[in-house]
């Protein structure tokens, strides 16, 4: 069939607002876009970079060169798996690879992948961290039904109070990144069940969590940080009810559906969720949703200017990709 091309691009993409979180605060999305050509067909994925797993855009660039340049003639989807390890630039080849394949056969990624016809979905919309009254105010102004907030320091509390306030109608999230501590988490999280809140992710730092295996009842606690790839699962399973998947941490989709395969065998609630990104990198996980009891694929609503073709968001749903966008 012919060897198949490799072009990557380094995109930074302006913030409509400061996206904060426990851990600091970012004004742009900082991602690798790769194309992957045979022929006339072209498959594109993206990928972000990460720094709480020590990635950064440049070294993601130089490890996709360096890796094309001794696996590109012989690499597909599969041996891609073993070849690299899990993290975001195994993601993007592997995203570009379905891609491709989808613009190869004329069969959508969903068929390919052998998951359900995609349809819109619910997702979370972001309240990023601020003041009580400020995220009150942000909450106001978003028109979906469920809200994810962004937690650290100790008017967390407020915090809650000050959105579910704002938004009695809307059913809420809270995301902790780590930032939460042992001693005061049960009362929180019975707090929280109580106004509102559905789900509580990753409260204490990964690797720390033998605390959750006795876990506060009325809410879901679900894993972040500390879950990567499917062998993770098994662990998980006994500290969490949930789990959040993110192809950027698995490496691609193909790993998330063995992620997602796992996370229902051993009975855990799926979340696939997102990092700040355009509409490229979310595609993807808006497929990968029709396995969720949760989708958070907000990223491209905090762009200034998101990629042609991106995706469609009306009223809290996700519109699946089009085929112009991917799969």
């Amino acid at each position: 069939m012919g060897d198949i091309i490799l072009k990557t691009t380094r995109v930074s993409s302006p913030l409509a607002s400061v996206f904060a979180i426990s851990r600091g605060a970012k004004t742009h999305a900082e991602t690798v876009q790769v194309h992957l050509q045979r022929g006339d067909a072209v498959g594109r994925g993206e990928c972000v970079p990460y720094a709480r797993y020590d990635e950064t855009p440049g070294g993601v660039e130089q490890t996709l060169q360096s890796f094309w340049a001794e696996h590109g003639t012989t690499i597909d989807r599969l041996s891609l798996q073993t070849l690299m390890p899990a993290g975001a630039a195994r993601c993007a080849i592997d995203c570009a690879l379905w891609d491709l394949s989808a613009k190869e056969t004329g069969t959508p990624v969903w068929q390919l992948a052998g998951l359900p016809q995609p349809k819109p979905v619910e997702t979370a919309v972001t309240v990023s961290l601020a003041s009580p009254q400020d995220m009150a105010i942000a909450a106001r102004a978003i028109t979906g039904k469920l809200l994810k907030l962004k937690l650290g320091g100790p008017e967390d509390l407020a915090r809650i109070e000050a959105v579910h306030s704002a938004r009695p109608d809307a059913r809420l999230i809270v995301d902790a990144n780590e930032g939460l501590s042992p001693d005061t988490f049960p009362a929180l999280a019975k707090q929280a069940a109580q106004l509102g809140v559905i789900l509580i992710e990753q409260p204490f730092p990964a690797g720390q969590d033998d605390a959750l295996i006795t876990r506060p009842e009325g809410v879901s606690i679900c894993a972040d940080e500390s879950a990567h790839t499917s062998a993770d699962i098994a662990h998980l399973a006994t500290r969490y009810d949930a789990v959040n998947i993110k192809l950027d941490k698995t490496g691609g989709l193909t790993e998330a559906l063995k992620m997602a395969k796992a996370a229902k065998a051993h009975k855990m609630e799926i979340m696939v969720g997102c990092m700040v990104a355009g509409s490229l990198s979310m595609a993807p996980a808006v497929l990968l949703s029709s396995l969720a009891n949760v989708a958070d694929v907000d990223g491209p609503l905090w762009l200034v200017n998101d990629i042609e073709n991106g995706l469609f968001f009306d009223k809290g749903l996700a519109h699946p990709p089009s085929p112009e966008l991917w799969g």
